[in-house]
């Protein structure tokens, strides 16, 4: 039985573009630096000059593509309410609805810690993180991926119509994983590097049910 309602036509998730964040992140990568935080809070870190580039591309993308969206949703974090704001210029439907079950993951204790900040920091943690793998791992004060999936399958059920959604790299993985386009372990093996910044994914419906048509695609960032 699927998921979804009969009348959802069409899912279009966003990663929003490049935040401050994701820079601090890549910049801190293979380095002996212990956190990249770039905001006291993760649901505040702004794009960076990059990523208004990036949203304003996929506003221009997505009205070439002329799709009649007939409900927009947006995670309420900074980063994803930005994008929106930003491609939404382009197009002619409703202002974003926010709704805080497309958030990112919360990463509790660990939030703006390195793999090397984690490991000489959390000790502990780290050992468990390692034991269980990254998707049943549920840091303290944060979420698991199926904590996540939890919030993401109510979030589904409500949808009718052609949908736009502004929302995290682990939101559309984890869309992928609901539908059955993923299994646990090709889940586990997705990074937040292979779903890039402003890309697009997108399921449409045909006879058979909703189907991913478009995964990941950023050719309007050239």
């Amino acid at each position: 039985m699927e998921i979804v309602r009969p009348g959802l036509a069409s899912l279009t998730i966003v990663r929003h573009g490049e935040s401050v964040a994701n820079r601090a992140r890549v910049a801190a990568e293979g380095s002996d630096v212990e956190m990249f935080r770039a905001a006291p809070r993760d649901a505040d870190s702004p794009l960076s000059e990059v990523g208004r580039g990036q949203a304003e591309a996929l506003g221009k993308r997505l009205a070439a593509e002329g799709y009649p969206f007939d409900l927009v949703l947006s995670s309420p974090y900074v980063r994803a309410r930005e994008t929106a704001r930003i491609a939404l210029e382009f197009l002619e439907c409703s202002p974003p609805r926010l709704d805080e079950r497309l958030r990112d993951r919360e990463t509790g204790i660990l939030f703006g810690l390195t793999e090397t900040g984690i490991r000489r920091r959390h000790p502990v943690e780290y050992a468990e993180q390692q034991r269980l793998g990254g998707f049943y791992y549920r840091p303290p004060g944060g979420e698991s991926w199926p904590d996540v999936a939890l919030r993401l399958r109510s979030v589904l059920r409500e949808l009718d119509g052609h949908v736009l959604v502004f929302a995290h790299d682990i939101v559309i993985v984890l869309t992928r994983y609901i539908f059955g386009d993923l299994d646990e372990a090709e889940l586990s093996a997705q990074t937040a590097a292979q779903v890039r910044n402003a890309s697009i994914t997108r399921w449409e419906r045909d006879d058979s049910g909703l189907r991913l048509s478009m995964y990941n695609d950023a050719a309007h960032l050239g």
